[in-house]
């Protein structure tokens, strides 16, 4: 039994995911990183158990109704931890994007900002005074009544709707219409309406022309659907939808972000004529502070906006005072630039992540374990020397810092180190290390070792020579003033400039439609899919394959099982009591969720008679239990299968299951899934490949290795661009465009393009200290 004031929190046998029975102790009050290859286990150990573990206590000690309220994680396999205090964790996962999110109201910042304005504004002669919810365009007080508090107001014509009038509707005359059978109903719907659809566009009259497009009615009529002969043709009832009403429909509730960008080109947005884009009603922009509405306050950079502050007046000193202590932790962390209106889908992971941080540091909490999810992702070197400050200074508050990181800079400068592996998923999952930061200098089979003790250095490689360029610009978007930049083609080139200083947005710039690009691959990190239906095999096309191989073997061709038999989506072989989807969920009222194997299939997704059907003595359950790994051997023999796990091995993911859920892979994962799918295509001419930050997330081990493949693409005459951070990588590109010199309307410049070595001597460029010195071989990330 160990006394209540144990030092350490003491974990044993955890066995979350891929952890085998792991017993550790961290101590308490200090910054602890917890690191390993990807798939090691690492993130099992420190929010999986952890975490999890200090949620399920907290949430013990909750009334029952009020846990009925909250999303509950669920109790961790974990045979005991003690000595764990309360926990706070800050994940990088981002919750779905809404444009009323905002950078105020995130930090919380609008709120203090609306009660200034609230208390201490300067209010037009004989004007009420208003409440602070009138200053908030989220909110029926103070929303502008046209634009709805979005400030912008969308609308489209008729040249946007038909580009051109010389089709007939019958040909696609209506591009915004959707494709497919829903295009080909609201045609037959117009057809039945008595509407001419065979005839040019332009030549049907003004009144027909407008109300096909701009009609708000929207009538129900019987449609007799030509088909092809022999089918059946069944009458059903159709609703008509204008064109302008589907736009409109789709980009303001459609979840999907490919919809709602198609109906976007479909749209001019203009500020609100109403409220010049200040989001508020008139009288609530009449009042002011320091001559300035509260919407002209919050499109200032966070930096200028701390000093117009007034510190006039009793209540105007308070409440500056809060302000001021709630803008500082955010500046601090290297987010001046941002303003408090900018919208949150906007934000990387990172920055997200980092105003979370900001906000916890003013919250004043004192002997709590934060748990941290790779808080240097997407940040420049000049900005992770402000993160380990803060880091400290969390501790110093008299809390203790677990932080799940890759970057070699956070774990120099951490106090304790727990390294996970040695490799990933079966082969990883073992704690090799947990000690003060230098012993691990001692222990062989760590990864991570040979990266943070030197060990491991980068290989020499001869800049390659452009074989030409492109050009991208002028750009005038967010802090870009018509900058233009020439992106050499034929060779890896890095894009580099602290957070905010307009990388990505240069590179988004990049279109398949600019002369000199064949043909354009983005690969970013977003997920492959949001449900557990989706998984390695399905997104990769692997499992169509598989289902071939199956439906091929004698058994189920004897019993006429075609390709959908052996699909866990569709009726048909899937078991019907869990749909598919291989567990049930177990509704335990105020307790968390439970999901549990199904009690028909055991987990097996699929019904007996389909499990009866063997290649090579496995069922189509146990083939999709493989790992990559274990499947290149069981497949080596049928090319289309082999060809695909080869590049999936390739990028570093043969310890993935080809059954596992997308909503288990981390977002490093699923970029190099998406980048194998592209590899195991046959290469069709020239490509030109974007990659944004393709490093985060990846222990400097998988870095290695995806680099291999990305020099590889480039060997093979295809050309790379890449948003990187990690100086080892910049250091390693044949070219360099850097950005800057800082975030926000600091940067927004290209400060230094040209070979590493070039940009490393450039005046006046953040990253050029940080470049020299991983050319030299010292610090490399």
């Amino acid at each position: 039994m160990h006394s209540p004031h144990d030092p350490y929190v003491r974990v044993r046998d955890a066995r979350e995911h891929n952890l085998k029975g792991v017993d550790v102790d961290v101590p308490r009050d200090v910054v602890a990183v917890f690191t390993g290859v990807s798939g090691s286990g690492k993130s099992s150990l420190a929010f999986g158990t952890v975490y999890a573990e200090a949620q399920r206590r907290y949430f013990e000690s909750v009334a029952p109704y009020a846990r009925r309220l909250i999303h509950q994680v669920g109790a961790p396999k974990v045979g005991g931890i003690t000595g764990l205090p309360p926990a706070v964790s800050l994940q990088q996962r981002r919750a779905t994007p809404t444009s009323r999110s905002s950078v105020g109201t995130v930090t919380n910042l609008s709120n203090s900002l609306r009660m200034l304005f609230s208390r201490a504004g300067d209010y037009p002669p004989g004007a009420e005074r208003l409440d602070s919810d009138a200053f908030s365009p989220n909110t029926a007080a103070g929303a502008c009544p046209e634009c709805h508090g979005l400030g912008r107001v969308h609308r489209t014509t008729e040249e946007l709707l038909v580009p051109d009038p010389s089709r007939s509707i019958r040909d696609g005359a209506i591009a915004a219409w959707p494709g497919a059978w829903q295009g080909k109903n609201l045609r037959d719907v117009l057809d039945a309406l008595g509407y001419d659809v065979d005839r040019p566009w332009r030549e049907l009259p003004a009144e027909a022309r407008e109300w096909i497009l701009f009609t708000d009615e929207q009538p129900v009529v019987t449609v007799h659907p030509v088909r092809d002969a022999g089918r059946i043709q069944r009458p059903y009832q159709g609703t008509y939808m204008s064109a302008r009403r589907y736009v409109m429909k789709t980009f303001a509730d459609s979840k999907s972000s490919t919809l709602r960008a198609k109906a976007e080109r479909f749209l001019t947005g203009a500020p609100c004529p109403v409220c010049g884009g200040g989001r508020l009603r008139a009288e609530s922009l009449a009042v002011t502070v320091g001559g300035r509405s509260v919407a002209e306050l919050a499109a200032l950079p966070l930096t200028e906006l701390a000093a117009l502050l007034p510190t006039e007046g009793e209540t105007a000193k308070v409440l500056t005072e809060d302000l001021m202590s709630r803008i500082a932790p955010v500046v601090e962390l290297g987010l001046g630039y941002l303003s408090l209106d900018r919208p949150t889908p906007t934000l990387s992971a990172g920055e997200l992540q980092r105003l979370r941080l900001a906000t916890q540091l003013r919250s004043g909490l004192f002997g709590v374990v934060y748990v941290l999810d790779e808080p240097s992702a997407g940040l420049h070197p000049a900005d992770t020397e402000a993160l380990l400050t803060v880091l400290e200074r969390l501790k110093a508050a008299g809390n203790s810092v677990f932080v799940v990181e890759h970057h070699l800079g956070v774990m120099r400068g951490a106090d304790w180190i727990v390294d996970v592996g040695p490799l990933a998923g079966e082969h990883g999952g073992r704690v090799l290390y947990s000690g003060p930061v230098d012993g691990l200098a001692e222990v062989p089979e760590s990864a991570t070792a040979r990266h943070l003790f030197g060990r491991s250095p980068a290989p020499v490689r001869e800049a390659r020579v452009p074989r030409g360029t492109l050009t991208v610009g002028p750009v005038t978007r967010h802090n870009l003033r018509g900058v233009s930049a020439r992106i050499p083609l034929g060779v890896l080139t890095a894009v580099t400039g602290v957070s905010g200083s307009g990388k990505s947005t240069l590179v988004g710039e990049i279109t398949e439609e600019l002369p000199g690009v064949d043909r354009l691959v983005s690969v970013d990190q977003r997920p492959i899919g949001r449900t557990p239906r989706s998984n390695l095999a399905t997104y990769t096309g692997l499992f169509d394959v598989v289902r071939k191989v199956f439906a091929a073997t004698d058994q189920a061709r004897e019993r006429g099982y075609g390709v959908g038999r052996f699909s866990f989506n569709v009726a048909g072989g899937r078991c019907e009591t869990c749909q598919g989807e291989g567990f049930v969920s177990v509704e335990l009222l105020f307790l968390p969720s439970t999901y549990a194997p199904c009690p028909d299939c055991g987990g097996a997704r699929y019904n007996p008679a389909t499990l009866e059907v063997a290649y090579r003595g496995r069922n189509i359950a146990e083939v999709l239990d493989l790992t990559v790994e274990g499947a290149a051997d069981f497949f080596a023999d049928t090319p289309a299968v082999a060809r695909s796990l080869a590049a999936l091995l390739d990028v570093g993911l043969g310890y993935l299951r080809l059954g596992q859920p997308a909503t288990e892979l981390s977002g490093g994962e699923a970029q190099r899934i998406k980048l194998a799918s592209e590899l195991q295509r046959g290469r069709r001419g020239h490509t030109l490949y974007l990659l944004d930050e393709p490093t985060t997330g990846l222990h400097p081990a998988d870095v290695e290795v995806l680099m291999r493949q990305l020099h590889g693409l480039v060997d093979a005459g295809h050309t790379v661009v890449v948003v990187e951070h990690d100086m080892g990588v910049v250091a390693g590109a044949d070219q360099v465009i850097d950005l800057g010199p800082g975030g926000g309307d600091a940067g927004g410049r290209i400060v230094a393009a040209g070979r590493p070595a070039e940009v490393a001597r450039a005046a006046g460029s953040a990253t050029a200290p940080y470049l020299a010195r991983a050319l030299d071989g010292g610090e490399r990330r």
